[in-house]
């Protein structure tokens, strides 16, 4: 059984006329196809161009400028660099702070840990003599005569016979006061001397210690530090500078033949192609498509 027909579809758009299809072939044999073949000979132009030109070209560079060009940075710059400040760093450690350490720790430090250490001694050493003298010959001396000739006498005076020992005592205290004063004073001034010479001679090895770490570290600074940075003056000056001038005056020539070989060549080129191909074929296509109705 055959199905029933649909309802019938909507007209087809209305075909162009013989007269528009003949005139449009005839615009694409004239216009399209010589486009066609004009951008085909720009590709086979620019496969050429990049074969025989630009690749070469790169390769020239590459081997013959770029690779020597890193060789040289690496092995003239780099490398004398890199053991220069190796060469630097183990100078300042083994040159120069190992021995600066040396010498304040020898030449500084021990010989004031030993003064300290001596004047830590003679102080001890006249604090027990000071202390022996105030035991033995100043408190058992006045105690004892204290003991004897206060103690006893007044309790005597006091029992027996007051004003004239007391008189008698009195006159003995100011003798003993005095001797007593003139022990002290003795005492302290040879301490007060002691203490001074002890003075004198830390400022003296203080004043030593210091003129000699000074000229020590001059002695270092013109030793080492002075011929250290003549000679990195004359590295710089004798293997740097040398070495930029070579480069710059290889690279400027190689740049400047560069630029030129390019603006002799590819700009020119460019140009042709742009305004002798490129622009008539977009002005070309263009035109077909408005004609066509296929743009506005």
């Amino acid at each position: 059984m055959v199905p029933a027909a649909g309802p019938p579809a909507p007209a087809a758009a209305e075909e162009p006329s013989p007269l528009v299809v003949a005139v449009a072939r005839a615009i694409a044999l004239t216009v399209v196809l010589p486009v066609r073949l004009g951008w085909e000979l720009v590709v086979v132009a620019g496969r050429l161009l990049g074969r025989y030109l630009l690749t070469p070209t790169g390769r020239f560079l590459r081997r013959w400028l770029l690779r020597p060009l890193a060789w040289a940075a690496r092995t003239l710059l780099w490398q004398p660099l890199v053991w220069l400040a190796r060469g630097v760093a183990w100078c300042a450690v083994w040159l120069l702070w190992r021995p600066l350490a040396w010498a304040v720790r020898t030449l500084v430090w021990l010989p004031l840990v030993w003064l300290a250490r001596g004047v830590a001694v003679a102080i001890d050493a006249l604090r027990r003599p000071l202390a022996w003298v105030a035991r033995h010959l100043i408190a058992a001396p006045l105690g004892w005569l204290l003991r004897h000739l206060v103690v006893r006498p007044l309790r005597w005076v006091w029992v027996r016979l007051l004003a004239p020992v007391l008189r008698v005592t009195l006159y003995g205290l100011a003798v003993v006061g005095a001797a007593v004063l003139a022990a002290l004073g003795w005492a302290l001034n040879v301490v007060g001397r002691a203490l001074l010479a002890v003075g004198r001679v830390l400022c003296l090895a203080l004043e030593g210690a210091w003129r000699l770490a000074g000229r020590l570290l001059h002695l270092l600074y013109r030793v080492l530090l002075c011929p250290l940075g003549w000679a990195l003056r004359w590295v710089w000056r004798h293997t740097a500078v040398p070495l930029w001038r070579g480069v710059r005056a290889v690279v400027g020539p190689v740049a400047r033949a560069v630029r030129s070989t390019w603006r002799a060549t590819v700009t020119p080129t460019r140009r042709w192609l742009r305004r002798t191909v490129l622009d008539p074929v977009r002005l070309t296509t263009r035109q077909v498509l408005t004609a066509l109705g296929l743009r506005r």
